[in-house]
């Protein structure tokens, strides 16, 4: 038996013992749900699965398949989403929806070509849905599974990875291997101390033989990201205007369409620029409290820090087209994170 097949068969025999019970995910040897499978490889990305698990139950109770996601209203998608970042993957997701409805009967394609034509399915998903959805061979590198292969190689880069991961994916079982791949990238080829006597494929590990499991994967030195400021804005009305505390309100808008976090429900924001804007772009000319007190909060190709200004308007004063929200109900406007960060900020030290 060559090395390709013994390093297959191998984590497959392990994967049939130990594969993880996910929400998404079929038992080995069992072909899943492909909508099931592209909605939880799109919700996977940059986010760990303990976050995705209880939000995917949810989505697919509301939107159980392509043709409910494809009639969608986008702005339910997208409050939906709040909370779990790169909203422009749910936006992808109706896009995706309504290009499966027209063009493919409602049903997802099933090779790695006609998956990467729809929008937002780069490389990785269309290989991840082509393995795992419809058992086509098929290399899927994700950050676990970079893990796992430039160890046993030693292969730095990700070209090198992907070359040896072309090497051993076999022909038979593609999805399982991939999945198996995953697993043993986060439950035994860790990042750090990795769990090497237990791992099925540590006699085949070259950097397991050199004592270097932890130098690698080889990461290129990170470039700083530049910082931004900005502030946020909190109009309320209600409470101390003689309604009752369950009528205060605040104003909330939505962002444009185009752009980061856009068409999601948001608090006002003045613009993000590399010096403090101070109350520049306020929704209304109010006298602005400022609070003593700042969000922080990391984007992936810069930082923010927001400053937080306080107001109480009316109907009257707010700007064109914002909308007054409750705020005992505010978790339900689905914001962003960052201002679900300010709103919780604000709330703690007024």
């Amino acid at each position: 038996m060559d090395a390709k097949r013994s390093i297959a068969d191998r984590l497959l025999d392990w994967y049939d013992r130990h594969a993880r019970t996910l929400p998404w995910r079929a038992p080995p040897g069992v072909t899943p749900d492909p909508y099931r499978v592209w909605l939880s490889e799109v919700m996977l990305q940059q986010t760990t699965v303990a976050t995705v698990r209880p939000r995917f139950e949810a989505w697919v109770a509301r939107w159980p398949d392509v043709a409910s996601l494809a009639a969608a209203d986008e702005a339910e998608v997208m409050a939906a989403w709040a909370g779990l970042g790169y909203y422009a993957r749910a936006r992808n997701l109706v896009r995706a929806a309504k290009a499966i409805v027209a063009d493919h009967g409602g049903r997802l394609p099933g090779t790695e070509d006609a998956l990467r034509g729809l929008p937002g399915l780069g490389d990785y998903t269309a290989a991840a849905v082509a393995a795992i959805a419809f058992g086509q061979r098929a290399v899927v590198v994700d950050a676990n599974v970079e893990r796992v292969v430039s160890r046993l190689f030693r292969a730095a880069g990700k070209r090198a990875v992907r070359a040896a991961a072309e090497q051993v994916t076999p022909d038979r079982r593609a999805g399982d291997f991939a999945q198996a791949m995953m697993d043993l990238g986060s439950a035994i080829c860790s990042p750090r101390k990795p769990k090497c006597l237990l791992c099925p494929l540590a006699r085949d590990c070259a950097a397991h033989q050199a004592g270097e499991e932890e130098a690698f994967p080889v990461k290129p030195a990170k470039k700083p990201r530049p910082a931004r400021f900005g502030t946020i804005f909190w109009l309320e009305r209600g409470g101390s205007d003689g309604l009752s505390s369950s009528a205060r309100e605040v104003l909330l808008v939505r962002r444009p369409a185009k752009g980061l976090l856009g068409g999601m429900r948001a608090l006002p924001t003045g613009p993000w620029e590399p010096a403090a804007p101070g109350l520049q772009g306020a929704p209304a000319a109010l006298d602005w409290a400022m609070l003593n007190h700042v969000v922080s909060h990391g984007f992936t190709h810069f930082t923010l820090e927001l400053a937080l200004a306080v107001a109480r308007g009316d109907a009257h004063s707010a700007q064109a087209g914002g909308e007054w929200w409750p705020v005992d109900d505010l978790a339900s406007a689905g914001l962003p994170t960052v201002f679900a960060k300010a709103a919780e900020a604000i709330g703690r030290v007024r």
